[in-house]
């Protein structure tokens, strides 16, 4: 069980920290604070815990043979986190990228939503986007391909 940082919970009641820490457990996240009619809670958690949970909740393939990470043509943007995945700031407005896009490092290529924190996913490399592997408002998990940008 990881350890717990409490700090003024004197009306907090215990069910409702239980409650914030298994949202924690559940969206991967180290820490949350949260303020109601004037009391606040801080919750933290060690992070190589969460990072170990993480780890472990990534699908794994049935094939035994899996190419060698040179040979690949693309690089694979995966999800960080747990969360929705929106391919546009808001809901009206065009994509952040689409196929065919030249993609610079630091480029914002999507954005996550966990916990109504808006985390702004964005290319490690310069290349081409490729393909979109998933659909705007799914839930994706930690390790999931969001997309393929061909080097």
């Amino acid at each position: 069980m990881p350890a717990w940082t409490l700090e003024r919970c004197d009306r907090m009641k215990e069910a409702e920290i239980r409650k914030y820490a298994e949202l924690m457990k559940e969206f991967g996240l180290t820490g949350l604070e949260i303020t109601d009619d004037g009391t606040t809670i801080r919750l933290e958690r060690n992070s190589s815990a969460a990072v170990r949970e993480a780890v472990y909740s990534v699908p794994q393939s049935n094939s035994s043979v899996q190419p060698a990470p040179e040979t690949k043509d693309y690089i694979s943007i995966n999800s960080p986190i747990v969360g929705v995945f929106y391919a546009a700031p808001a809901e009206n407005a065009a994509p952040y990228v689409s196929i065919g896009d030249s993609i610079k490092k630091g480029q914002t290529l999507c954005i996550i939503e966990a916990m109504k924190l808006m985390n702004e996913i964005t290319a490690e490399e310069d290349g081409t986007l490729v393909e979109v592997c998933v659909t705007n408002g799914q839930v994706v998990e930690f390790g999931t391909e969001l997309f393929r940008i061909k080097r």
